[in-house]
């Protein structure tokens, strides 16, 4: 069992930065494929980025690469996402998941274990 919970999310101008946390609980971080999500209103939950457990190069969606970073450090059990450059259609509850999967899915279906969800909004 792996609990997550995201921080560092907030309201920020467009072109601004903000840096999302995902603590993890339990001791077997390390073998979690951890990703990062994110949903606006009415739309679905969508993929950012993530990073396997053995060490891939960390992936990212078209929409978000060269502006996002994700990064994990396995002995705070912690998984970040360094977000500069804002736009405002980055506007979306952020989720951080876990998966069981060796290699990095992409798929909602494919990860066990969900965050509360952290909001970020990006003003024009």
């Amino acid at each position: 069992q792996v609990q997550l919970v995201e921080s560092g999310g907030g309201l920020v101008q467009a072109g601004g930065s903000l840096r999302l946390s995902c603590a993890a609980s339990g001791r077997t971080f390390s073998r979690y494929s951890m990703g990062w999500f994110r949903q606006a209103p009415g739309k679905e939950r969508e993929f950012v980025s993530g990073v396997s457990v053995i060490g891939e190069s960390p992936f990212y969606a078209d929409s978000v690469k060269g502006r996002f970073t994700i990064s994990r450090d396995n002995v705070k059990n912690t998984v970040y996402l360094q977000m500069n450059s804002l736009k405002p259609e980055d506007t979306a509850v952020y989720y951080c998941a876990a998966s069981s999967k060796v290699y990095l899915p992409t798929s909602t279906l494919q990860y066990d274990y969900w965050g509360q969800g952290t909001q970020v909004t990006v003003s024009s």
